[in-house]
């Protein structure tokens, strides 16, 4: 009986012992199963994160047929609204010309100046035309593009106003330039080393400093070459380019944000835009709006300002 009992215990025990033993295989394979699967998921995250689309920026646009970019449409020659309403110049020009290199549709965001920059760390457009003048400090924060023209600072004055014969003229005077803009920003310089209290109105856009101007409320627009040129062009009766500038030399380029998922869009513009150099539809372009073709260099390296 005893003998029986015993050998009925370890039976028993090893049932128990298979049912274990089966019991923990069975969750080591649980176990091994939830990390294959916890690591597909892990994968299929990593790849749809921000940085897994690094390099499908350009493939986006292109899948939307569309590229947005942010402008000022008060930047005569580069953006501006003609007397029939429409956006023109040599922005819109040229963004044509890559949209239909790119096979997209170029749609135009148009803002205050003071609202692009922003408005670019916002996403709220893919880049900013504008153009804007290289500095140093932009160039930490953002990407920049080939320049497409000269940006050296100069004044414009009015052409009955025969005070007025070179830059030095305007000491102890008002002058203006855009808000937020490079260019005010040397004018503030230029103006701090003449003798005197030099007065500095700060506008919106420039259409209003030029206003102000022909209404003789200030002496002179301190702005780039390229725009007062245009601008005494086109009312010559009125205005006209003090020389010789007085801005360090500078140039005017477009620009994105430095993001990696922006890379591949920046990469296919910049190409583009080199290629335009070479093939000479920048130059006709820039003879077009500016009356001139513009020697700039592939790209700023190390701007002045």
């Amino acid at each position: 009986m005893g003998e029986g009992l015993s050998n009925m215990y370890r039976q028993i025990g090893l049932r128990a012992a298979k049912i274990k033993i089966g019991t923990e295989a069975g969750t080591m394979k649980k176990l091994s199963t939830f990390k294959m699967l916890f690591a597909a998921a892990a994968f299929a995250a990593a790849q749809t994160s921000p940085q897994a689309f690094a390099d499908d920026s350009l493939a986006r646009v292109k899948a939307a047929k569309e590229l947005k970019i942010g402008t000022e449409t008060a930047f005569a020659p580069f953006d501006f609204v003609d007397t029939k309403g429409a956006h023109v110049g040599f922005n819109v020009d040229l963004f044509d010309e890559v949209g239909k290199d790119l096979g997209v549709k170029v749609t135009w965001v148009a803002l205050p100046f003071e609202g692009l920059l922003p408005s670019l760390e916002a996403s709220k457009f893919d880049m900013m035309a504008g153009p804007i003048m290289v500095t140093k400090a932009r160039m930490e924060r953002y990407r920049f593009m080939p320049p497409v023209a000269e940006a050296t600072v100069a004044l414009l004055k009015r052409k009955s106003d025969t005070s007025i014969t070179r830059p030095e003229d305007v000491a102890g005077k008002t002058v203006g330039g855009g808000k937020a803009s490079a260019q005010l920003a040397q004018l503030k310089a230029f103006v701090e080393k003449l003798p005197g209290k030099t007065s500095v109105r700060e506008y919106v856009g420039n259409n209003e400093a030029y206003a102000d101007l022909a209404a003789g409320r200030i002496v002179g627009v301190g702005n780039s070459l390229p725009n007062i040129t245009y601008v005494a062009s086109q009312r010559p009766e009125v205005f006209e380019v003090v020389k010789p500038a007085f801005g360090d030399p500078a140039y005017f380029a477009y620009l994105g944000r430095k993001n990696p998922d922006d890379k591949a869009l920046l990469d296919a513009i910049q190409a583009t835009l080199i290629k335009f150099k070479t093939d000479g539809r920048m130059a006709a372009l820039q003879k077009k709006w500016f009356g001139t073709e513009f020697q700039t260099p592939e790209l700023v390296t190390d701007p002045k300002l």
